[in-house]
């Protein structure tokens, strides 16, 4: 499928413009969970800022040590080149300690002028994170609600929560329906990551043209797993599918570890919580590694995957910690693995490309 074929929705440069222009507040959200539900009901639009790809990192770099991720690098030159201006807060989640220093350089030091407001992922599972988390989005909302100057009632966020499960459930279903997808990995990724700034309903539309789409289809390419932070650079959907190979399992942060469910109850804190809490194991919340293992088997036998392919964004401590056990379960369970490093902000290495292309050659 060419990339004309797939539906046409808007960029979020577009998506933004239209937003303000009705008068709504738009928040720059860095990685990874956050509620967005929250955000939907005070009127705010959250779009995520991962990197982004391109990014003349110049600006940051001088405030940043040499071994900080090109994700955090270029999330801050991003905001210093005005290139954020639009942003009326910006978000900064505890993903890791190069984001929590990204949230006090913001804060103390390279001020943008406008609210900061750190959030806290608790490293937990469990009744005793789920009450957390709610206090702590609870305590968030009253930090909106000063710069807004208004507050959703409880009903409003509720059915602010209805609506962004049912974009979770689209995307949910986006991924499950992959195999049957007449797109090309970058497409595919173009679309699923149109729920980092797309409003819920937007996106239920967009998932469900996609979805209409689906057929019998099996290109004949070996099944693997893709695992890391995010799908970037995107060179390598191109160079899978040119060596036969096909990204069957998603195991990014950005994308399958957050395939939330919806949560229960009346009370709006609580179910966001349980929903956030819902994803796939994360290395950024901390998880076990056995949990890890657990999810990326389980992964390769719902999709038949014959390999892994970690691709990692250089200095990304969380992912290291999990990588040399989870391989080592993975090759006593016959699913042999590669890890790579890449900068999200730069094209493909000319040595991961070789890689990748002797992995295809192994399992032909």
């Amino acid at each position: 499928m060419s990339v004309d074929s797939v539906p046409v929705f808007p960029t979020r440069r577009q998506v933004i413009a239209e937003h303000k222009a009705h008068g709504g507040r738009v928040a720059a959200v860095f990685p990874v969970h956050h509620p967005r539900a929250l955000w939907r009901a005070f009127g705010v639009l959250p779009v995520e800022v991962w990197g982004p790809p391109g990014t003349d990192t110049t600006l940051g770099d001088g405030h940043l040590q040499a071994y900080t991720c090109g994700i955090v690098r270029g999330g801050l030159s991003f905001v210093l080149s005005g290139q954020a201006d639009d942003a009326d807060l910006f978000v900064l989640p505890h993903a890791c300690d190069s984001t929590q220093g990204l949230g006090s350089l913001l804060l103390d030091f390279v001020r943008p002028g406008k609210p900061i407001l750190p959030f806290y992922v608790p490293r937990a599972e469990g009744p005793v994170a789920v009450e957390y988390l709610a206090r702590e989005i609870g305590r968030l909302a009253d930090k909106v609600a000063t710069i807004v100057g208004s507050s959703p009632t409880d009903a409003e966020l509720l059915e602010a929560v209805h609506v962004e499960e049912a974009a979770d459930g689209r995307l949910r279903a986006l991924h499950q329906a992959r195999p049957r997808l007449p797109l090309s990995g970058r497409e595919f990724y173009r679309v699923v990551r149109a729920r980092e700034y797309l409003p819920p309903l937007a996106f239920v539309e967009l998932a469900a043209e996609v979805l209409a789409s689906a057929g019998d289809r099996a290109d004949g390419r070996t099944p693997v797993i893709v695992s890391g932070m995010l799908p970037e650079p995107m060179e390598l959907f191109d160079t899978l599918e040119r060596v036969g190979l096909t990204a069957a399992g998603d195991d990014f942060t950005c994308t399958g570890r957050r395939l939330y469910h919806p949560g229960t109850g009346d009370d709006p804190w609580s179910r966001i919580a349980q929903s956030m809490l819902s994803g796939a194991p994360d290395a950024t919340r901390g998880v076990s590694v056995q949990a890890r293992i657990d999810h990326l088997l389980g992964l390769a036998r719902a999709t038949g995957a014959k390999a892994a392919i970690f691709h990692e964004v250089k200095f990304c401590e969380p992912e290291a910690y999990y990588l040399p056990q989870v391989r080592k379960a993975l090759e006593a369970e016959g699913i042999r693995s590669i890890a790579v490093e890449v900068n999200p902000l730069e094209p493909l290495p000319d040595q991961v490309v070789t890689r990748l292309e002797a992995l295809a050659e192994t399992l032909a």
